[in-house]
């Protein structure tokens, strides 16, 4: 089962989230190998999208967002475009368009950013909205502040955070056809830091910049393969098993990470009542049937 789990450094002005999605994920995939017209993804397509599912999974449940974050990776390669949305209660959905080949090794700058104009956008959607209000969207460049193409979805993201949110974040993402997960540690600001002055404000800032870097160390020494593999217990216990950590009761069930898109069976009906019983008659009268795939989860009815 999919499970989100956060966590405090007791003392420390240190914070984390782990993400393992297990079910969600792989329905996400079945749709979208079961569609007729796409096919399932090439692996590194589909990993890519996986570990877009667990950073936006945990960017959403770090920020407490009453709307949808929407995470997008566009750029000139050929994946042309993928999205993640992630609502509030957790509920996820992905989709990737491909127009091109894909090859087996690719990098992420080989699907996304051959020519250095991919991009990183992230939106969040309020669910009430005033007269006239906008999503807010950040959109940053997958290359790093001297042109050079970020190598990885973690770099990309924790650039993002560091500018959006003025915290240092550290992100260690992985993904294959079984589970999407990922870890998240941010620096928290110092009570009053923006304020602090004289060398005993100093001190502080830097005594919490150190404790974050300590931390952050520790969880870049995560690998792929133990982050898709052992559970959450084992990884907090084999990075921090020297830190005091205060774990939080995870959200299960209907408030836990699962999939879920809009698209239904109703809806394609209501859909098709729009053709008219001309057009219907006449696509039937073509093909036999009436096929209509969604554009986001790839089911077809």
């Amino acid at each position: 089962m999919s499970e989100l789990h956060k966590f405090l450094f007791e003392g420390l002005p240190v914070r984390g989230i782990v993400v393992r999605l297990t079910d969600a994920w792989t329905e996400i995939q079945r749709r979208r190998a079961a569609n007729t017209t796409t096919g399932a993804y090439a692996p590194p397509v589909r990993d890519m999208l996986g570990e877009m599912v667990a950073a936006a999974a945990l960017m959403q449940s770090n920020i407490k967002f009453d709307g949808a974050l929407v995470l997008q990776i566009f750029g000139d390669g050929p994946v042309k475009l993928a999205v993640v949305e992630v609502q509030p209660d957790l509920a996820l959905r992905a989709t990737a368009t491909v127009t091109g080949d894909v090859a087996e090794q690719a990098t992420l700058s080989q699907m996304v950013n051959v020519g250095n104009e991919g991009r990183c956008a992230i939106t969040l959607d309020p669910t009430t909205k005033f007269p006239g209000q906008q999503p807010y969207q950040g959109v940053v460049p997958l290359v790093d502040a001297h042109e050079r193409p970020l190598g990885s979805l973690s770099e990309v993201l924790a650039h993002y955070m560091r500018q959006s949110e003025q915290l240092e974040a550290t992100l260690v993402l992985a993904a294959n056809d079984q589970v999407a997960a990922g870890l998240l540690i941010q620096r928290m600001p110092v009570q009053g830091e923006a304020n602090l002055a004289g060398s005993s404000g100093e001190s502080a800032a830097h005594g919490a910049d150190e404790e974050y870097n300590r931390i952050a160390t520790l969880a870049g020494s995560l690998t792929r393969e133990e982050l898709l593999s052992l559970d959450v217990d084992t990884i907090l216990r084999r990075l921090f098993w020297e830190e005091q950590v205060a774990r939080f009761a995870p959200p299960a069930g209907a408030q836990g990470p699962r999939f879920a898109c809009s698209c239904s069976r109703e809806r394609v009906g209501r859909m098709l009542e729009t053709l008219g019983r001309e057009e219907a008659e006449s696509i039937l009268a073509e093909q036999g049937q009436i096929e209509v795939g969604c554009e986001y989860c790839g089911q077809q009815y």
